[in-house]
């Protein structure tokens, strides 16, 4: 009895310190957004003394993050939908098909995971100016989903073979075909899964800063990380808006992960095999 309450008591120890070293660069961040240039120089650690917005309002109106951030939505929407659905598509198949085809075709997909796809950054490059997306946020879209699809078909692949089979088998059976079973069944079945692959990639889209800074030179399809990049200079660097920006680019990553992170941890499969 007295073992496990030290035990508890180390666990909730190291969950602890571990919280707070996950937490103390948001506090830092927060911070030191809400305070003048002179007072994040004199305690850039404490408590603003006096509450400065200035940088949220310089960066809310007299910056172009509102295009930035509108612009790093639209690529990370559209990018998180096509790796979701293209993704989840290509697991469900590769489940389904029992054949030396479909290892051949996971083996290649999770290459993508080993290989890094900077390093065909020359090669892409080309084709987008062939394709005539240079400068535009669209050049964007297809990297990102090529980034995205190799960990989306590892863990959606993984989480649908282990749905059992009588499920799909009962649906076959009642007239189901095999996309209707995809969408009634594969899909609400692995939402976690779907949530985790949102999260990840989320996170690794919104603060890619390499793409857009090769792709893109116009002012009006910069992303928010390449914007921001902006912001601090050689010789001087206005960290008052500098760390409003981040604040409130921040916030879209925070919210999606509060939203999925409820649905990671509802039951993988719970109710759907019952007498």
């Amino acid at each position: 009895m007295r073992a496990s309450r030290i035990n508890e008591f180390l666990s909730y120890l190291v969950l602890s310190i571990w919280s707070l070293i996950v937490l103390f660069p948001i506090w830092t961040l927060i911070v030191n957004s809400l305070k003048s240039q002179k007072g994040i120089f004199a305690d850039p650690f404490g408590l603003p003394k006096v509450l400065s917005f200035d940088g949220y309002l310089r960066v809310l109106g007299d910056s172009n993050f509102p295009i930035y951030f509108a612009n790093t939505m639209i690529v990370v929407g559209i990018s998180l939908i096509l790796i979701l659905f293209f993704g989840s598509l290509a697991a469900y198949a590769m489940a389904s098909w029992d054949s030396w085809v479909t290892t051949v075709l996971y083996v290649f997909f999770i290459a993508g995971l080993m290989i890094p796809i900077r390093i065909a950054t020359i090669d892409l490059v080309r084709l987008m100016i062939q394709l005539k997306l240079q400068d535009t946020i669209w050049s964007l879209i297809p990297v990102y989903v090529a980034m995205g699809m190799p960990i989306a078909t590892f863990i959606l692949t993984t989480f649908i073979r282990e749905i059992p089979k009588d499920i799909f088998e009962a649906a076959r059976i009642d007239g189901a075909s095999r996309f209707r079973i995809y969408l009634r069944i594969v899909v609400p079945l692995v939402r976690p899964a779907l949530a985790t692959v949102a999260i990840f990639n989320m996170v690794k889209i919104w603060n890619d800063f390499w793409f857009p800074l090769v792709f893109i030179r116009a002012e009006e399809s910069r992303t928010v990380a390449l914007g921001v990049s902006l912001l601090f200079g050689q010789y001087r660097t206005d960290w008052t808006t500098a760390l409003s920006t981040l604040s409130l680019a921040a916030i879209p990553i925070l919210v999606l992960y509060v939203l999925l992170s409820k649905e990671f941890i509802k039951g993988l499969t719970a109710g759907a095999v019952k007498g």
